[in-house]
């Protein structure tokens, strides 16, 4: 079944149809979604969810948003959430540069600390990057992970930054963005990096891909997201839905 390893379902856009919608995702072939936090209360209300749906888990931590707002004690939280049964992964950790040059050097920090935060309860990570790809590569080369415990949400670089990534060890997840017209650099990449590497998302309520573009996003559309992977690679589109659910499962430890 499909798996979505990256969605906010806490969004406000999610409030009147919330329940409806999570519960419809079985007829669509949806199985697994990962809910992110991107704060305290995000990540309380992603193991909410996690906790009401069998089929959601949940990622804890700090949006580089919210890198300036972080106080005493907020890692000491987000660490104890991180022992809840339902929560997968760090995330979502890393840069924006496009909407926060002033705050480029406590971004920095804060994403220096939460790969240590994740490997200290021995979980991977989600990492967004926004124009802040050069410091993104050169913090991810510092930590030294070693074993695939990073992954890139929504990559949208080039060919040749996704061939560094790989060979840091990070996973690639490929959201709506493939399907837009003229989007030659995820095409690139898509082609490129081996399906064993690759995971599929949504961003929801963001990035509806074509043919929902300008709708609000769930995981009811993640479908074109493998539909495009497929046609791209030559494959069949059950075969992408197979192994991009298996590397999920596999990477988040997922069992069931």
């Amino acid at each position: 079944m499909l798996f979505d390893v990256h969605a906010h379902y806490d969004d406000e856009r999610f409030d009147e149809d919330r329940d409806i919608l999570l519960s419809s995702m079985h007829a669509h072939n949806v199985g697994h979604i990962i809910n992110i936090g991107c704060d305290i209360p995000s990540s309380e209300a992603s193991i909410a969810l996690a906790e009401k749906y069998p089929f959601v888990y949940a990622a804890v931590g700090f949006h580089p948003h919210e890198a300036a707002n972080i106080k005493e004690g907020d890692y000491d939280i987000i660490a104890k959430m991180a022992q809840h049964n339902k929560v997968v992964a760090i995330g979502e950790i890393g840069l924006d540069y496009y909407y926060g040059k002033d705050t480029m050097d406590v971004q920095q920090k804060v994403f220096r600390e939460q790969i240590e935060l994740a490997k200290s309860v021995d979980l991977p990570f989600q990492v967004h990057n926004r124009d802040s790809t050069r410091d993104c590569l050169m913090i991810l080369k510092e930590a030294k992970m070693g074993d695939r415990r990073g992954m890139m949400h929504c990559f949208s670089e080039s060919k040749e930054t996704a061939r560094e990534m790989l060979n840091l060890g990070m996973k690639i997840s490929i959201g709506g963005i493939v399907t837009f017209k003229n989007n030659v650099k995820t095409v690139e990449v898509v082609k490129y990096v081996p399906i064993e590497d690759i995971m599929i998302e949504t961003d929801c309520p963001y990035l509806a891909p074509v043919p929902y573009r300008g709708k609000r996003n769930s995981s009811v559309y993640i479908h074109a997201v493998a539909e495009k992977i497929a046609e791209l690679k030559g494959m069949d589109t059950e075969e992408v839905i197979y192994i991009t659910e298996k590397n999920a499962k596999d990477f988040y430890d997922i069992k069931d």
